[in-house]
């Protein structure tokens, strides 16, 4: 089912429904201006004609007090409804586009605004925030081979940054006509450079360069295309049928191809079983020829070893043997020696001792031999009987006591 274009128009609308227009358009068409309708009138200026009526009462006549007042209330209603009616309110996303005289003065950012001159007003709320969604659907766009598709549709968002130029520039019914065939030119100039067969290409391609194009045609009238891209491409019936028939036959193919590549699989990894199999059984029978030439020299090793082992134990009881006759002839040698030098020194020790010893017994024996006493007389007279007898009882006391005197006699050893 083929989609219908978008429309754009612009909306003549009062104050209250200008919301609702610019959200969601009039009857299935977008409204991106509208134009409000002017709501202040001129009744307050019968209002003040009443109160200037009055006042002249109060003035000319008796009912000084009541035409005063009534004059007074007719004044304050006319300046509030003069107040209320010059209120505007541009919504939020929104700009005013401020005229006098018929002439732009300006824009009207959101929010409350007071218009209190009657020839100031707001010629149209253009809604600048948006990106509004347009739709274009072209039909029967030729091919490189010059084969119309049976459509393409387009998609892109838009955006009014200049309210002024648009409004000024070309208005929204003209922009609807303006951006229709910017875009079918767009659309048919990419086809042109498509195949027919690879037409399906199209859909969510690249369209960065139908933006750019887009852009500088429509920015003079302030419009900024935000996003782009072609979601759907229906080619012609007879082709989609041919098209039909070469993916039913490519689908074969591949379904042949699919089946041969399992088959060439199997049989490849049949053949590399085999291949892993004899590799495995070789590498067995390698490892047993390693493990027996590894057992060969091993005991070709350690025969050597314990040959030299052999030789060398031969070569050390040899060497142990003459070093152990060398050291007991050596040792024997030095005790010797020593032996020699211990008569050596002995001797003189021992003449030492000798002479030691013998001068201890010496004075033991003289310590305990008698003591001889000699009784010195006068040389020239002979001992006396009596002197004899005095001596021999004396000798018991003096043999206990030392030497001493008898008689004047000096005893000596």
């Amino acid at each position: 089912m083929t989609r219908e274009f978008s429309k754009i128009k612009e909306s003549l609308a009062s104050w209250s429904d200008i919301r609702q227009l610019l959200r969601g358009g009039e009857q299935g068409q977008l409204v991106p201006v509208v134009i409000p309708k002017d709501r202040r009138g001129f009744a307050w200026m019968a209002l003040v004609f009443l109160a200037v009526y009055f006042a002249g009462m109060a003035i000319l006549t008796d009912l000084t007090v009541i035409a005063a007042l009534a004059a007074l209330f007719f004044l304050a209603v006319a300046l509030v409804t003069m107040w209320r009616k010059a209120i505007i309110e541009i919504e939020e996303g929104t700009t005013g586009v401020r005229s006098r005289w018929g002439a732009i003065t300006g824009v009207l950012p959101p929010g409350r605004h007071y218009l209190w001159l009657p020839w100031d007003r707001v010629d149209a709320v253009v809604d600048t925030s948006t990106e509004i969604p347009y739709s274009a659907p072209i039909v029967a766009c030729p091919t490189a081979e010059n084969v119309p598709l049976k459509s393409i549709e387009f998609f892109l968002k838009f955006r009014i940054v200049d309210p002024v130029a648009f409004v000024r520039t070309i208005g929204a019914g003209n922009f609807d006509l303006v951006l229709s065939s910017a875009v079918q030119d767009a659309i048919r100039q990419r086809s042109r450079r498509v195949n027919t067969e690879r037409a399906y290409d199209l859909r969510g391609s690249d369209v960065g360069d139908m933006q750019d194009a887009l852009n500088r045609q429509l920015g003079r009238y302030g419009v900024r295309i935000t996003g782009a891209n072609i979601p759907d491409v229906q080619l012609p019936d007879q082709y989609q049928q041919h098209l039909a028939t070469r993916e039913k036959v490519a689908k074969e193919l591949s379904a042949y191809e699919r089946e041969w590549e399992l088959t060439r699989k199997r049989r490849i990894d049949t053949l590399l079983m085999e291949i892993e199999r004899s590799k495995k059984t070789r590498d067995a029978r390698v490892v047993e020829v390693k493990a027996a030439h590894n057992k060969a020299r091993k005991d070709v090793a350690r025969m050597l070893e314990e040959q030299e082992t052999e030789a060398q134990r031969v070569t050390w009881e040899i060497e142990a043997r003459g070093r152990a006759e060398l050291t007991a002839a050596e040792n024997e040698a030095k005790a010797l020696r020593r032996l020699a030098e211990s008569y050596r020194d002995n001797r003189a020790v021992l003449q030492y001792e000798l002479a030691r010893k013998r001068l201890d017994v010496g004075a033991k024996l003289a310590e305990n031999a008698p003591q001889p006493l000699v009784v010195r007389t006068q040389q020239g007279q002979a001992d006396s009987a009596l002197s004899t007898l005095l001596l021999a009882q004396l000798l018991p006391r003096i043999s206990g006591t030392g030497t001493g005197h008898v008689n004047g006699h000096t005893p000596s050893a």
